[in-house]
């Protein structure tokens, strides 16, 4: 089941009954509904596939071994050693299409679109993993700046911390020499991927912090390993989706922010939500 037809020399992507039949012919069955009550006592059904992805990073177990530290470290001293996942999130103007109630028939829920241009907008956002508290920044770009000004809202959360673990993932700016000139000095003992046109060195005019942030890098292609994703997930739920907004852009990043908002303070309900409760 788990091989390709092409494997057998038939042309199809997908097995049939036919297919498996013809591919099985030790199997001495005359018919498809032979088959498919064979696959019945056999836990084998006809299911709906899912997107897949397999993050291709051969250092996979060695990030998420030094997550796990970081994450035993703030659990026994959250304090001083505050644990945050970050993530920027491009959301636009023109509604996006989910499934509503309708009544039955040919009408269908309509995302009622603007003549505008779908203009995009920028949130970037840390989840401290412990409380649920969402700290974030909307702009129409993020980018050295801003995610220089996101970092400095995160440290003045948090005026104890010796350390502060950010854990993000492998977009080339949070590793852009500018925003770690903002920083402590950085040890990546897994050198990120960089633009081959960026400078080796920070610019003249790339601000010197000393930011007690400490980033912690997540593997390539890993979304899975990054619980703020879900955070992401509900914001769609509740606000992206069948919005009516998209003649409001102002309106709509209001609503955006409102939802934020209410993680200011951290949510039991967001760390439910996104996995991080703990048992």
């Amino acid at each position: 089941m788990h091989e390709p037809p092409g494997a057998f020399g038939l042309p199809q992507c997908r097995w049939t009954l036919g297919t498996l039949r013809q591919a099985a012919p030790f199997l001495h069955l005359s018919s498809n509904a032979s088959l498919h009550h064979l696959l019945e006592r056999l836990g084998i059904s006809y299911k709906r596939g899912r997107h897949y992805l397999h993050s291709p990073d051969p250092h996979y177990r060695a990030k998420l071994a030094l997550l796990a530290c970081c994450q035993a470290q703030s659990r026994s001293d959250p304090h001083h050693y505050p644990l945050l996942y970050l993530d920027e999130l491009t959301y636009y103007r023109q509604p996006t299409i989910a499934p509503a109630y309708e009544e039955r028939g040919p009408h269908q829920p309509l995302a009622r679109r603007s003549y505008q241009p779908n203009t995009p907008w920028r949130v970037g956002a840390a989840l401290d993993g412990l409380s649920g508290r969402v700290i974030y920044r909307q702009a129409r770009h993020i980018d050295c700046r801003e995610l220089v000004c996101l970092y400095e809202d995160i440290c003045q959360a948090y005026p104890k911390a010796k350390a502060i673990y950010l854990v993000a993932d492998n977009w080339p700016l949070h590793y852009h020499p500018d925003v770690l000139a903002a920083l402590v000095s950085q040890e990546l003992p897994f050198p990120p991927r960089l633009t081959p046109t960026w400078p080796k060195e920070p610019s003249e005019r790339a601000p010197r912090l000393e930011l007690p942030i400490r980033m912690v890098q997540l593997p390539t292609y890993a979304p899975w390993t990054n619980p703020i994703e879900k955070l992401w997930r509900w914001l769609y739920q509740e606000v992206l989706h069948l919005h009516r907004l998209a003649d409001d852009l102002g309106a709509l990043k209001a609503r955006v922010a409102e939802f934020l908002d209410q993680f200011h303070s951290g949510s039991l309900a967001l760390l439910r939500y996104t996995g991080l409760l703990p048992p």
